[in-house]
């Protein structure tokens, strides 16, 4: 059995049965009886009409997903909210790119060997899908890594986090309920991770989506079965660059909600903030005077802005980290206290070491570090200097200085004016070198998980 418990005060939630290996056999050998049976693959508009009725689902159980992920996951209700609309919305887009989701004509006759032929391609699923989750998205993740599969026609097993199987549980109940055969996606919930890991290298696997730790996503990269994709989300330690055209009135609300998001714990939450030096007292200043009234507690209050940590260990590898740092030289400008078992006050560092793990390791924590400047080119080259790589921000009213930034920043996204964090669920998504592998959002998911197949006709 795993005890499922609130995020804020580990008060049980609910007791939920387990699968052992002799489950995990079944269920891929269930997913792959449907794959092999192509004659009954369902139909494009068969599975556009499943999202279609997912969708219509999961409006009416909006309220249910959102208390929930809350519950089970810690983010403030505002925040779970708009997590549950974003879900729904995202189910329609996988439909709704179905209708571009199309091979393309090869162009033949371009040299004699080529005469009097006619070649296109078309798009096939890569086969079972084995997908991995995290807690911080409980249901918005699930949908990234189980809609794109269901449009494609991929059979799906999906692993959520430990601590949050519930959203995951109910959305796959949903998706039978809107009229996909249970083997074509199942859920996984294992007690502990060594059968996950069975699962990820099965032979049988042809794509594995993993979203969590670069060690655990690099280390199952390395284990997949010959001829198996992947596509690994892990995180970064995200840098903004703010220059002193910057209008402090409109930026400092971003940077915060960049940084504190789901108390920090978000893959592309800002967590180095490099700041011109002729405006770094202005800047820390407001900063922290905002900082310093964020509305920190239970997640399920509809004012909350700032949530717990997912488990008490993690807020205390924080309040270790945020130690070393002080040890080694920065200043606590607000926060650095412990609220309860799980919850930490939002912390902002000034000028941490840069080989403080604040400063070159994911804190993953409503932490954030800031650091002055006086050229532009040394606060990039300090953007650039680790072997992370996610999304970047600038923020400054000065053009070339903007376009020179997203120009240098090594990131596979740079938002000029907004937070490391924005993101929607239609645009690509992935990390750089340490940061992941392949591209996340949902078309580009669909891609990931599909492969081509070229047909060539001969009219003689």
């Amino acid at each position: 059995m795993l005890q499922v418990v609130q995020a804020y005060d580990r008060a049980p939630i609910v007791a939920i049965e387990t699968d052992d290996e002799a489950a995990l056999e079944a269920k891929l050998q269930a997913a792959e009886r449907v794959f092999r049976d192509r004659d009954h693959w369902l139909k494009p508009y068969e599975r556009i009409a499943v999202l279609r009725r997912l969708a219509g689902l999961m409006e009416t159980r909006r309220d249910h997903f959102a208390r929930q992920i809350a519950r089970e996951g810690g983010k403030p209700l505002p925040d779970a909210i708009v997590e549950t609309n974003r879900a729904i919305d995202g189910v329609h887009n996988a439909a709704d790119e179905m209708r571009n989701f199309a091979g393309r004509e090869i162009p033949m006759g371009l040299s004699p060997a080529g005469a009097d032929r006619w070649a296109f391609t078309t798009k096939e699923p890569i086969g079972i899908v084995a997908a991995i989750s995290a807690f911080n998205h409980p249901l918005n993740l699930i949908v990234h890594q189980v809609a794109p599969a269901i449009a494609v026609g991929c059979p799906v097993i999906i692993k959520p986090a430990g601590p949050t199987p519930l959203s995951c549980r109910d959305f796959v109940a949903l998706v039978h309920e809107a009229g996909l055969p249970e083997a074509w996606c199942q859920t996984f919930i294992p007690d502990g991770n060594a059968l996950a890991e069975k699962l990820a290298t099965d032979r049988r696997i042809g794509f594995l989506s993993f979203i969590g730790s670069a060690k655990v996503g690099w280390y199952l990269h390395g284990k997949l079965s010959h001829g198996a994709r992947s596509a690994l989300e892990h995180g970064g330690a995200a840098p903004a660059i703010v220059d002193r055209s910057a209008d402090l009135a409109r930026i400092i609300e971003p940077i915060v909600k960049g940084g504190y998001y789901h108390a920090g714990q978000v893959c592309v939450s800002t967590q180095r903030i490099f700041v011109h030096a002729d405006i770094a007292a202005e800047f820390t200043e407001r900063l922290v005077a905002r900082v310093a009234k964020l509305r920190v507690g239970d997640p399920t209050l509809a004012d909350t802005e700032v949530g717990p940590l997912i488990h008490p260990r993690e807020a205390d590898r924080i309040a270790a980290w945020i130690a070393e740092a002080v040890t080694g030289g920065a200043r606590i400008a607000t926060g650095g206290g412990r609220l309860s078992e799980t919850t930490l006050q939002p912390t902002v560092l000034l000028g941490p070491a840069r080989d403080a793990r604040v400063s070159r390791e994911e804190i993953f924590g409503p932490v954030v570090c800031v650091y002055p400047y006086a050229r532009l080119d040394d606060a990039l080259a300090e953007a650039n200097a680790l072997p992370v790589a996610f999304q970047a921000s600038v923020f400054a009213q000065d053009i070339g200085v903007a376009m020179r930034a997203a120009d240098r920043l090594d990131a596979s996204a740079v938002m000029i004016n907004d937070p490391t964090a924005f993101r929607t669920d239609w645009m690509p998504f992935a990390g750089r070198r340490e940061s992941g592998y392949g591209i996340g959002g949902i078309p580009y998911t669909m891609r990931e998980m599909a492969q081509e197949k070229m047909i060539l006709m001969h009219r003689g």
